[in-house]
């Protein structure tokens, strides 16, 4: 059976670069872009066009070099907005316009000050006026997460009449648990008339940690398309990480689900984004993160150099990742120990092993970590006879 495809769209150079401290400038968003399209994103949201020159030039510059994905501008569902994104992606292969409004009580009240029928009227308008510059025209429900289903529905139904190809449904705030936000899915694919004729699409935030197990939710109960970001970047808690979302779909065949990225670029655009922006992961993030492959307990490295999928559920290759590390510590045992000492040159008997061993054990006590010249060190001052080769 075939798997049914989930697409990628990328909103690493939008979404992520709202980030305090994370501006990029033309060439650096043009080094990521052509990178992200070489991994795979079907959908690449270079930027938001109308909100400075910088930004339209940065999109329009996208929309030359970019040779296989959709190219994607963002607007509010204003006419000015929506032009100056057509504008900015006359140059790109495949161009969207990502167009919408807030459609909770919270924001028509409080943000625009305005009515139910009103924000419909204002999205339908919105959708119909991006149609007239390009044929796929993406729509956001902002703040969807906590927006009343039936109403919800009736915005969608709407916006598809108009000529909307793809709905993003967000998790503006990072509110819904799983459950809730895969319910939101289903109900949108069992009552939106219309529906077979767009895609829906997760746009999740991680406030409360749940970005990831929402995208998955949401793709389980229908959805076709996951907004993601490199290393999970983005406002506040930041947003879906691409590299997870593709990885537990990937590790997860029963689902039957595909994106095409390749993997195995993973951990190299994680660095460049990394080198880019200059905001740095924390050491135990899935799958890109420094501990994402290693190990440093005693019966986890025992476990692992038996047989790795003891402990390990991708193989670091997979990801880009040249191999798994056993990490030297004061919690390792003697296998890691002969493990890695085999690496540096010496094969320790069993009895030179315990040993040696006693020496590593005071060693680590005063080192967060043992690397290969402490090996050395130790095997010296423990006074083994000159058998071990070195």
């Amino acid at each position: 059976m075939s798997k049914d495809k989930v697409q990628i769209f990328d909103t690493t150079l939008r979404d992520g670069e709202q980030v305090p401290g994370c501006k990029l400038n033309t060439a650096q968003k043009i080094v990521i872009a052509k990178r992200l399209d070489e991994l795979g994103v079907d959908i690449i949201e270079a930027g938001f066009p109308v909100s400075s020159p910088g930004d339209f030039k940065s999109v329009e510059e996208i929309s030359k070099v970019v040779k296989n994905a959709t190219v994607c501008g963002l607007t509010r569902a204003v006419k000015k907005d929506i032009e100056v994104a057509a504008q900015a992606l006359k140059y790109a292969k495949k161009p969207r316009i990502h167009t919408g409004i807030g459609t909770s009580d919270s924001h028509i009240a409080y943000k625009f000050n305005s009515t139910r029928e009103q924000i419909i009227e204002r999205a339908v308008d919105a959708v119909k006026y991006a149609k007239t510059f390009v044929e796929d025209v993406e729509f956001y429900a902002e703040d969807a997460g906590r927006t009343d289903n039936e109403f919800l529905a009736r915005v969608c139904e709407a916006v598809i009449k108009a000529g909307a190809t793809v709905l993003n449904i967000p998790d503006t705030t990072g509110y819904c648990l799983p459950e809730d936000y895969g319910a939101k899915i289903k109900y949108l694919k069992e009552n939106v008339k219309g529906i077979d004729n767009a895609i829906l699409s997760c746009h999740c935030h991680n406030d409360l940690g749940l970005a990831t197990a929402n995208s998955i939710a949401g793709v389980i109960n229908g959805a076709r398309q996951i907004e993601c970001t490199i290393n999970g970047i983005g406002e506040r808690a930041g947003n879906t990480a691409l590299e997870e979302v593709v990885m537990v779909l990937k590790q997860h065949p029963a689902l039957n689900l595909d994106t095409g990225i390749n993997t195995k670029l993973l951990y190299s655009t994680s660095q460049l984004v990394i080198e880019n922006m200059g905001i740095y992961v924390q050491p135990n993030k899935a799958i890109i993160g420094a501990n994402a492959f290693a190990h440093s307990s005693g019966i986890h490295q025992d476990g692992m150099i038996k047989n790795r999928e003891t402990y390990e559920i991708m193989n670091p290759e997979d990801v880009g990742v040249n191999e798994s590390a056993i990490v030297l510590t004061a919690r390792s045992g003697r296998a890691a120990l002969a493990y890695r000492a085999k690496k540096v040159g010496y094969e320790l008997t069993k009895i030179q092993l315990d040993k040696v061993y006693v020496e590593f054990l005071n060693f680590a006590d005063n080192k967060k970590e043992i690397n290969n010249n402490d090996i050395h060190t130790i095997i010296k001052s423990s006074n083994l006879d000159n058998s071990i080769p070195a």
